[in-house]
């Protein structure tokens, strides 16, 4: 019924917009010009309508990514307005050479929003592995198949690991926590949850050991000196931590003198948490 539906509002659309001729050249820029000058949005809305033909065709090229056609054909209409407000007449080519762009770009960014509820694309290079992966070849057995992913990968300049986890991930499908664990079964996915949280007390007993291992590390750090101090904070305690190579440059020794001083620093940490515990009674 849907696809009936679709099929319907598909060549409804298609009947309004076969009543909007194509533009010359001369047409296009002149609209374009009075539109761009004088901000005319009767010669804007000319632009968009006399393209739209085109979106259409655009959007039959993506008709296989489980998206439904019309709304790919919105998409796409929106990247086409977008082109005409950023359209330059006196560039030389056509507003359709420089939309097409825009209209790929909406209508491919909508895919990977509607593909599933995990984010997936997220850099340009993962985006244009989205829409290649359909290049990678059937292989006849594993070591063909990981020749087609190396071929792959080195097209588009993408680590063979990222080629292997999109074929996955688009091969899975999302899955609703509301549906049945089975045909015959009443309990969804949800039921067999577990909330494995810990309870009020365990969370107040972990902050505050938090609270007092972080006391400990701060006035621990005073009792070293300041190139101890620094090596600490930087090879432990930091989230991008240094080398011991980079260390020795900044203080101008040798690698295996930082790894000196670090060791001699750490013993004096360890030193000063024993000293810190309770004595057994």
């Amino acid at each position: 019924m849907d696809r009936m539906t679709e099929t319907d509002g598909l060549r409804i659309y298609l009947s309004q917009i076969e009543h909007y001729p194509l533009l010359s050249r001369e047409k296009e820029t002149e609209l374009a010009i009075r539109y761009r000058d004088e901000g005319d949005e009767q010669a804007r809305q000319i632009l968009v309508t006399s393209n739209l033909r085109f979106v259409i065709k655009v959007a039959l090229g993506y008709r296989n990514y489980g998206v439904k056609l019309l709304d790919l054909i919105q998409e796409g209409n929106i990247g086409l307005m977008k082109a005409v407000q950023r359209f330059d007449p006196t560039k030389g080519y056509r507003l359709i050479s420089y939309a097409i762009w825009w209209i790929k770009a909406y209508i491919q960014n909508f895919i990977i929003r509607s593909w599933s509820l995990v984010k997936i694309g997220t850099t340009q290079a993962q985006r244009k592995l989205f829409y290649r992966i359909s290049d990678l070849p059937e292989a006849v057995d594993h070591e063909d198949h990981l020749e087609n992913v190396a071929r792959l990968a080195g097209k588009i300049s993408v680590h063979e690991d990222e080629v292997i986890d999109m074929q996955a991930r688009l091969k899975a499908h999302d899955l609703s926590l509301d549906d049945l664990i089975g045909d015959r079964s009443r309990d969804s996915f949800t039921d067999s949850l577990q909330d494995h949280r810990p309870d009020q007390e365990e969370l107040l007993a972990t902050l505050e050991e938090r609270e007092g291992l972080k006391e400990w590390v701060q006035d621990a750090l005073e009792t070293l000196n300041p190139r101890e101090k620094y090596i600490i904070e930087k090879r432990i305690l930091s989230e991008q931590r240094y080398t011991l190579k980079e260390l020795g440059a900044h203080f101008g020794i040798t690698r295996e003198r930082a790894r000196q001083i670090e060791r001699t620093a750490l013993q004096k940490l360890k030193g000063s948490y024993l000293r810190s515990q309770p004595a057994a009674a």
